[in-house]
């Protein structure tokens, strides 16, 4: 290109549009080598392999320029960015208000993890649900660096929860039954088999309550709560859901009365999937039917450990919400922090 023509192209940066400068960032990528692979291609590729002309692509192909386009400087926040050069396998890039380099992995969940040729196999298994004998063995490591890996690529996803859910608001508790799972030193109780069962329903010591909440939408928060009163609820729930919803519930005390404070219209059902004749919208079967879905994946892993409870709401959030659309680098993208709802 010509010393006058590369002028103007530079100078033109300014006026053009996001998309544009995504597309003018990722023709580049693919200049310089890393080539703009379909995610079709992604999942089939092996991260870290030599392309066409011998130069070696990017361990994480498009979703590095995807989240750097989207985040910017992880250290200042600039959107100014330029390429600078590779490392690890990984594309390299630096901010012009900060000055300092970073790749897409950086102050994320993933950072400094090894073996990222293996991640798109990693991240196939967590959307198919595989235990971690058989994931381990689909990506050729030892079960507790899969478990390692399972619990990092989750940590982005249990944070990544709606600021605000809109209209019509389904709330209610479900309830998990405790599990000390993992931990081999001073255990309060004996250890129960594959889970084991609970021996009480509903609010009870052994169970822990999770409270879910979901939209019309489709757009779901849920968080664990250490008690299942009102100032527990009104801790998580406020700012969620708002003076502009019309929130619904089984008439629990806590629920009505965080709405009462917070002066949030509040429908109590009286029994669960009948709403009343005249008003047939009013019901909470979304939630219900979020609480059997979620309850009848979780049966898979043979009890979760509360410390890890939160993760696996991520994971379960993450899975509803991106549907069928979710493929190994969706998923990449979501465990680095620009999940379904943070894009």
């Amino acid at each position: 290109m010509r010393a006058e023509n590369f002028s103007a192209w530079l100078a033109a940066i300014a006026g053009m549009s996001a998309e544009q400068r995504r597309d003018a960032l990722l023709a580049l990528t693919k200049a310089n080598g890393v080539g703009a692979a379909t995610p079709e291609e992604l999942a089939g590729a092996s991260p870290g392999k030599r392309g066409k002309h011998g130069r070696r692509e990017d361990a994480l192909g498009t979703t590095s320029v995807e989240r750097v386009d989207s985040r910017g400087c992880p250290h200042c926040a600039g959107r100014e960015v330029i390429g600078w050069g590779r490392s690890d396998g990984l594309l390299r890039f630096r901010g012009k208000s900060c000055g300092r380099t970073f790749n897409a992995l950086t102050r994320t969940p993933l950072a400094h993890l090894r073996k990222k040729e293996r991640w798109l196999d990693h991240a196939r298994a967590m959307i198919e649900g595989r235990s971690l004998a058989k994931t381990a063995q689909l990506c050729g490591v030892h079960p507790t660096t899969a478990f390692r890996w399972r619990q990092r690529f989750l940590r982005a996803p249990a944070d990544d929860k709606p600021r605000t859910l809109s209209g019509i608001v389904e709330a209610d508790e479900t309830f998990i039954l405790e599990s000390f799972k993992g931990r081999w030193s001073d255990p309060p109780r004996k250890a129960r088999k594959r889970g084991g069962k609970a021996r009480h329903p509903g609010s009870y010591q052994d169970n822990i309550p999770v409270l879910v909440a979901r939209d019309r939408k489709g757009a779901t928060f849920d968080a664990v709560l250490p008690q299942g009163d009102n100032a527990s609820i009104a801790a998580v729930l406020v700012g969620v859901v708002t003076a502009q919803n019309h929130l619904v519930g089984d008439g629990g005390k806590p629920l009505a009365a965080f709405a009462r404070k917070a002066r949030i219209p509040f429908h109590a059902v009286p029994s669960p999937g009948k709403p009343a004749p005249e008003a047939p919208h009013l019901h909470i079967n979304n939630v219900n039917a979020y609480h059997s879905r979620l309850k009848q994946w979780l049966n898979r892993f043979n009890g979760v450990a509360t410390k890890n409870l939160p993760n696996y709401l991520g994971w379960r959030r993450a899975l509803e919400a991106w549907g069928q659309r979710l493929d190994p680098p969706k998923w990449l993208l979501g465990a680095i922090g620009n999940g379904r709802t943070n894009r």
